[in-house]
């Protein structure tokens, strides 16, 4: 009888060793395979960027530094008033001394006092709501002008009409014109008409704010005459008589010729 071992060459050691060492390769293999992965740093933030600047206006201070430029201009104006006053004042002096013993100032004289008169009418009419003292000083200069006139005083009659009819006008312009609207509340008259012009290509508006509507434009060098202010919102008019409100920054002073 024939007695086979226990041990079969695929069951023996050999076969085993063989075995768990191709699967160790395998393992190897597959390892090296997979790629690299940098871990990533766990954070919780955000990059946030450095808040920009801020301006801070002060309202108050440059409104106060609005109305002074306003105060600057309208002295500018009184002053350039008076001067025109006090030539005029000197060549009609001139004119009349000169024509005192003409026949012809007579005509001239008459025909002054009654334009003064037509003047003195229509400033009378626009300050009906309000008083005027330059409708005082006009009727006074035109009272005396008549009784200069009666007295053959024909030089003096002329220029004392001659300064009726200016102090009739310049306080007719102060006022605006005829039909102008009642002042805003806050809003503050010139003491003499302010002359100014167009520094840029600017709106004229219904009301003095951003937010009224615009009445008509204006170029750069318009001539304007400035009547009264609010804040930084001043009421001008043209010279054809058109009025509305203009910010500040877009107008300046226009100098005299």
């Amino acid at each position: 009888m024939t007695v086979r071992s226990s041990c079969s060459p695929t069951q023996g050691p050999p076969a085993r060793v063989f075995f768990w060492s191709a699967v160790a390769a395998a393992l190897a293999a597959c390892a090296a395979q997979q790629p690299d992965v940098a871990p990533r740093p766990a954070s919780d933030t955000v990059a946030v960027a450095p808040p920009a600047p801020r301006t801070v206006r002060d309202t108050a201070l440059e409104q106060r530094a609005a109305r002074l430029e306003l105060r600057l201009l309208e002295r500018d104006a009184q002053l350039e008033e008076l001067q025109a006053r006090l030539d005029e004042a000197r060549q009609q002096v001139v004119r009349a001394m000169a024509k005192l013993q003409t026949v012809a100032s007579r005509a001239e004289a008459a025909s002054a006092i009654a334009e003064a008169e037509i003047a003195l009418q229509s400033f009378r009419a626009a300050t009906v709501s309000q008083p005027a003292t330059d409708l005082t000083q006009a009727t006074t200069l035109l009272q005396q002008g008549s009784a200069e006139f009666a007295k053959q005083n024909y030089g003096g009659a002329l220029y004392l009409a001659d300064q009726a009819k200016r102090v009739a006008g310049v306080g007719k312009s102060r006022l605006g014109g005829e039909g102008r609207a009642p002042l805003r509340a806050g809003e503050v008259p010139f003491a003499v008409p302010v002359r100014l012009q167009a520094n840029t290509h600017g709106n004229v508006r219904d009301g003095p704010g951003g937010a009224y509507k615009v009445l008509f434009t204006v170029e750069p060098g318009t001539a304007l005459t400035g009547y009264s202010y609010v804040d930084q919102w001043v009421r001008v008019a043209d010279e054809s008589g058109r009025g509305g409100w203009m910010f500040l920054s877009l107008i300046g002073r226009r100098e005299a010729r």
